[in-house]
């Protein structure tokens, strides 16, 4: 890893044994990670944080005597630790990973539930990737903040006018629903492709759609994109923008992954320059990686307006510094800012608060 000389430590904290053998032989063939400990339970887990100081923590979403998430809220209120959720694939494995995920865990790998040796060595890649990453992260004590007073906006004219499209990978479930919520209820379209596996997509957008001001769903192929709605792709697919006639729609492929995903970033943008090219609005976010990078810059071509999220704001500056460096974003924005300056790039004009 660039910048560390030592290797990453990890604690596992499972209540499966089986599960706690497998994770420490993956990780312990990375050279730059070293598994300084695991804990069946989180009161175990407590004492061994407390002894080995871990760069990085795996947990359990299931546990006994204590959930995760409500160890995940001690961890980030008390001696705030980079996380790697490990999810079972069910819904509500689902939602309790997304729950951990806005309370500040950084990533999640999900738990197979079958054939599981052979499935967990198939996550070796990721899973090592994930923790490497994790450990680059500078994670915050919890704390649920006020939301800011935002300024009044005039209402869009032609909210049609723009489409938005937004790319996002680790730390997007926060860096997502922070955007969403300082929207407008009636603004342009977005269509958004994060990385996240099947199942969790559709929590997502159910639970950004309780939350967020605009209508969010998940999307389906043949969707007609509407104003004051969210499209984000389903996790087993690629989203593309299309016409259908004199309307924009949602287009779903099962085509492989591109730069290493389904559903890609990549993809999302390139339809969107190729479809609405000066129409579109494309941010990158958070996100370990490329994916993004070369779409946005076609995008950027196409003459749509790109913008990406800083390095102070971002979980992992990955994927915006890419897109960065290779001249595919035209302004970097806080993340606290972006809802601000896509709607300015859309036409939205604000009053000033009385």
């Amino acid at each position: 890893m660039p910048g560390r000389t030592s290797p990453v430590r990890v604690l596992i904290v499972d209540d499966s044994a089986l599960i706690r053998n497998l994770l420490t032989a993956v990780l312990s063939e990375d050279p730059a990670i070293e598994v300084v400990g695991t804990a069946s339970d989180p009161f175990i887990a407590r004492d061994r944080i407390k002894a080995l100081n871990p760069d990085v923590i795996t947990l359990d979403v299931e546990m006994p005597k204590m959930d995760g998430v409500t160890f995940l809220r001690k961890i980030m209120s008390l001696r705030p630790t980079p996380v790697v959720m490990v999810s079972t694939l069910t819904q509500s494995g689902a939602d309790v990973t997304l729950e951990a995920l806005e309370i500040g865990a950084v990533d999640f790998v999900a738990k197979p539930t079958t054939n599981i040796a052979n499935a967990m060595s198939e996550l070796a890649a990721e899973l090592q990737a994930k923790i490497k990453a994790a450990a680059r992260t500078k994670v915050r004590a919890h704390r649920t903040e006020a939301r800011r007073s935002k300024p009044a906006r005039l209402r869009i004219m032609n909210p049609s006018a723009k489409i938005v499209a937004i790319g996002a990978s680790t730390g997007g479930v926060e860096a997502l629903k922070a955007v969403l919520m300082d929207f407008v209820p009636d603004g342009p379209p977005i269509l958004i492709a994060q990385h996240m596996p099947d199942r969790f997509t559709a929590a997502f957008a159910r639970r950004l759609d309780r939350e967020c001001p605009m209508r969010v769903f998940e999307a389906e192929n043949g969707q007609r994109v509407e104003p004051g709605s969210v499209y984000i792709a389903p996790g087993r697919a690629h989203l593309k923008l299309a016409r259908d006639g004199t309307h924009f729609v949602c287009r779903l492929t099962d085509e492989p992954p591109v730069s290493g995903h389904r559903p890609s970033v990549d993809v999302l943008f390139r339809s969107a320059a190729r479809t609405a090219g000066p129409r579109v609005i494309g941010v990158i976010l958070t996100g370990m990686g490329k994916d993004g990078a070369e779409g946005l810059l076609e995008l950027r071509n196409a003459r749509g307006i790109t913008l990406g999220q800083d390095e102070a704001t971002s979980l992992v500056y990955g994927m915006p510094r890419v897109a960065f460096e290779r001249g595919a974003v035209m302004r970097q924005i806080p993340l606290h800012e972006m809802a601000d300056a896509i709607l300015d790039a859309c036409g939205v004009e604000a009053w000033a608060n009385a």
